[in-house]
């Protein structure tokens, strides 16, 4: 039993492990990151007039009169216990900074995750038992104008027709109380989500026509099996690989547009808090903001290696 659970343990942990160099990779190059800006980053902070006493100052308040070395130690170890840093401009800790505003991002991506999957998959296996008939085209048409749609241009859309026009919901802010914050969440999160569902919807359809063609699916058909049963239980669980690949992928993509969404939205996330950051020269908070959003991109990579075992138990060997 032991050595069962270890051998199903194991490629998870291996997985786990491998992912520890590109932590370390991603916390290198945010620490860097003020080394890189062109100038002197205090400078830019204060500006040109200030006095020689000021830059000094704010420049050993921040470490930067240490030598890198010695910045990049201090910088791990403040990391491991949790300090990343003050902000100057909002004067708080930046890991109080970004504990506020990480579970707003977090709602906001999942939830046009949430949408694109539900939107995407029913639409893909609805196009692909259609095959080339008017239905596959005009969902191809629709996946393509949602490709093309970008999401700065489709938010002011939604907010003329849904919240100016009809009044049904809230144009900004993220509301008070549960019902109010999903009902700030939608427009948001359909924003977010439906470049991400056109892309999906392409993927579900081409996963499963690939596996509709296999011949296990022809044998399935052959012994009667409801069309259910041979959809959704066989077809639709071995075409989850790629699918998956694609919504981890994505997943980045989801965070790195949240920036635009949320300045479109005034949600109160860490793409908005990293805009105001970064025209505030707030770099400490720029770089917990980019390293928050970096470390998720890295643990969304991991569960979807853990998702491709649990879709298709093959790769567990």
């Amino acid at each position: 039993m032991i050595r069962r659970s270890i051998r199903v343990a194991w490629p998870m942990l291996r997985r786990a492990l491998v992912t520890l160099p590109v932590i370390w990779l991603v916390v290198s190059v945010v620490f860097l990151l003020i080394h890189l800006v062109p100038g002197d980053p205090v400078v830019q902070m204060l500006g040109e007039g200030a006095s020689a006493t000021d830059l000094s100052k704010l420049r050993h308040d921040l470490g930067l009169d240490a030598t890198l070395g010695a910045q990049y130690s201090r910088y791990w170890h403040g990391l491991l216990h949790a300090d990343l840093g003050q902000s100057l401009r909002l004067h708080d800790s930046v890991t109080h900074l970004v504990l506020q505003r990480y579970p707003y991002t977090l709602a906001l991506t999942f939830a046009a995750l949430l949408f694109g999957i539900g939107l995407s998959v029913p639409a893909g296996i609805w196009s692909a038992l259609r095959r080339n008939q008017w239905q596959d085209r005009t969902m191809g048409f629709v996946s393509l104008i949602g490709l093309s749609f970008p999401n700065f241009a489709l938010g002011p859309i939604l907010i003329l027709l849904f919240s100016i026009r009809l009044g049904w919901l809230p144009v900004a802010g993220a509301g008070d109380g549960v019902g109010d914050f999903l009902l700030h969440l939608v427009l948001p999160a359909v924003t977010l989500g439906l470049g991400l569902a056109a892309i999906l919807t392409r993927m579900v359809r081409t996963a499963m026509l690939e596996e509709l063609g296999q011949d296990y699916i022809r044998t399935a058909w052959a012994k009667g099996l409801p069309q259910r049963v041979v959809v959704y239980r066989h077809a639709l669980r071995n075409a989850l690989i790629p699918v998956l690949t694609v919504i981890g992928l994505q997943f980045g993509s989801l965070l790195a547009g949240a920036i635009v969404t949320e300045t479109i939205f005034s949600w109160p996330g860490i793409g908005r808090l990293t805009i105001s950051a970064i025209s505030n020269r707030d770099y400490a908070l720029v770089q917990g903001c980019i390293l928050a959003v970096g470390l998720t991109y890295v643990a969304v990579n991991l569960l979807t290696d853990v998702a491709y075992a649990v879709a298709d138990p093959r790769i567990r060997g």
